[in-house]
């Protein structure tokens, strides 16, 4: 037990100005709490000399992690993003003495609206009808293919806290949920969210989904694709093995029911050659790409040409809570160490996320 912090220095790297009410905060919480707040976006600003020797805690995404050596003390690196796979191999990554905690949490509801705002424009036509505007033509012919989002089956390939918010959301249209992950869910305390959880979202408790699936060989993750989804949302981190999982032999199984593809979890689980393939040959409804690989996508990438896709530069994280919601986990954080309690969004690095 250290409820005032005593011994810690903590590091906010963030692009934004210094949050004096925040710091405030955090100060009267842990008073012995050293607290620096660097902003990266001001080219100006300057760290201290040798700052890196007293830190114990650092708030960044990623930019430039020292080495063991530079940072000794080093006990937490709180990340602003919901997955750690930019980390891996980095030399605090690696030390078993340094624990990696993730913001994953903070986004389920602007990702999922962003995957449920690119699914409804092609059911309802909407880019159709957007062209049709700058053309001052009314062209109602795009009316006769909509299919509504009740009976609809979505499939959440990752039942994270995303994957918790689109099942909300999905229900909510009327949807049957299918949800998958690597672990066997099989009792209600299995199915719990122990992620950081924005109040009035979500499913913490697992109640949505009305058949689970699980595991970690290709045989389950065909299962899975194969039960007739009309909406699939891959909500995975970026791992040793969900890197390239997605491929021909998927895509051939989804064109079944051709179903439409939201990809927001990382570029490189979804194999871009055969993925534009795939589309081409009409196997997808459609699909909607948040990420890419590679990313950024260069301007000559025939990704960006393919048919029936909506890409995105990888902004569907971005609400403007984004701030106040990373600053929250910190805290949190910060407030379990002093009570020597489980840090939440705690990184296995086993599977890296």
């Amino acid at each position: 037990m250290n409820p005032t912090l005593k011994g810690h220095k903590v590091l906010i790297l963030l692009q934004y100005e210094a949050n004096i009410p925040f710091i405030e905060k955090l100060q009267a919480s842990h008073p012995d709490l050293d607290i620096v707040w660097h902003n990266i976006g001001d080219k100006n600003a300057t760290l201290p000399p040798n700052i890196w020797e007293t830190v114990t805690v650092i708030c960044t995404y990623d930019q430039s992690l020292p080495t063991l050596e530079q940072a000794p003390n080093m006990h937490l690196v709180q990340l602003v993003s919901s997955g750690a796979n930019h980390c891996y191999g980095s030399a605090l990554y690696e030390s078993p003495k340094v624990y990696f905690c993730t913001s994953n949490g903070i986004h389920p509801p602007q990702i999922t609206e962003w995957v449920f705002a690119t699914f409804l424009n092609f059911q309802h036509n909407l880019f159709r009808y957007m062209k049709s505007q700058e053309r001052c033509d009314w062209d109602d012919r795009g009316t006769r293919n909509v299919e509504d989002s009740v009976g609809l089956r979505l499939g959440i390939l990752g039942y994270g806290a995303i994957g918790r918010q689109c099942a909300r959301v999905g229900k909510a249209f009327g949807m049957d949920v299918y949800a998958y992950t690597m672990r066997e869910r099989s009792t209600p305390e299995a199915r719990l969210d122990d992620s950081y959880h924005i109040a009035g979202t979500g499913d913490p408790e697992g109640l949505l989904p009305s058949k689970w699936f699980h595991g970690t060989t290709k045989e389950a993750l065909n299962n899975f694709l194969a039960q007739d989804l009309d909406l699939l949302v891959i909500c995975l981190p970026l791992t040793t093995l969900t890197k390239g999982m997605f491929g021909k032999e998927q895509f051939e199984i989804l064109s079944r029911k051709k179903t439409f593809l939201s990809n927001i979890g990382r570029g490189p689980i979804v194999n871009t050659p055969e993925l534009i393939e795939a589309l081409e040959k009409g196997q997808l409804r459609g699909a909607a790409l948040d990420v890419t690989d590679p990313e950024p996508l260069p301007k000559e990438h025939p990704l960006w040409k393919a048919p029936n896709v909506f890409i995105s530069p990888h902004i569907s994280w971005y609400s403007k809570h984004h701030k106040e919601m990373c600053l929250d986990v910190l805290a949190q954080n910060l407030k379990r160490m002093s009570e020597g309690g489980k840090l939440i969004n705690e990184v296995d690095k086993v599977h890296g996320f």
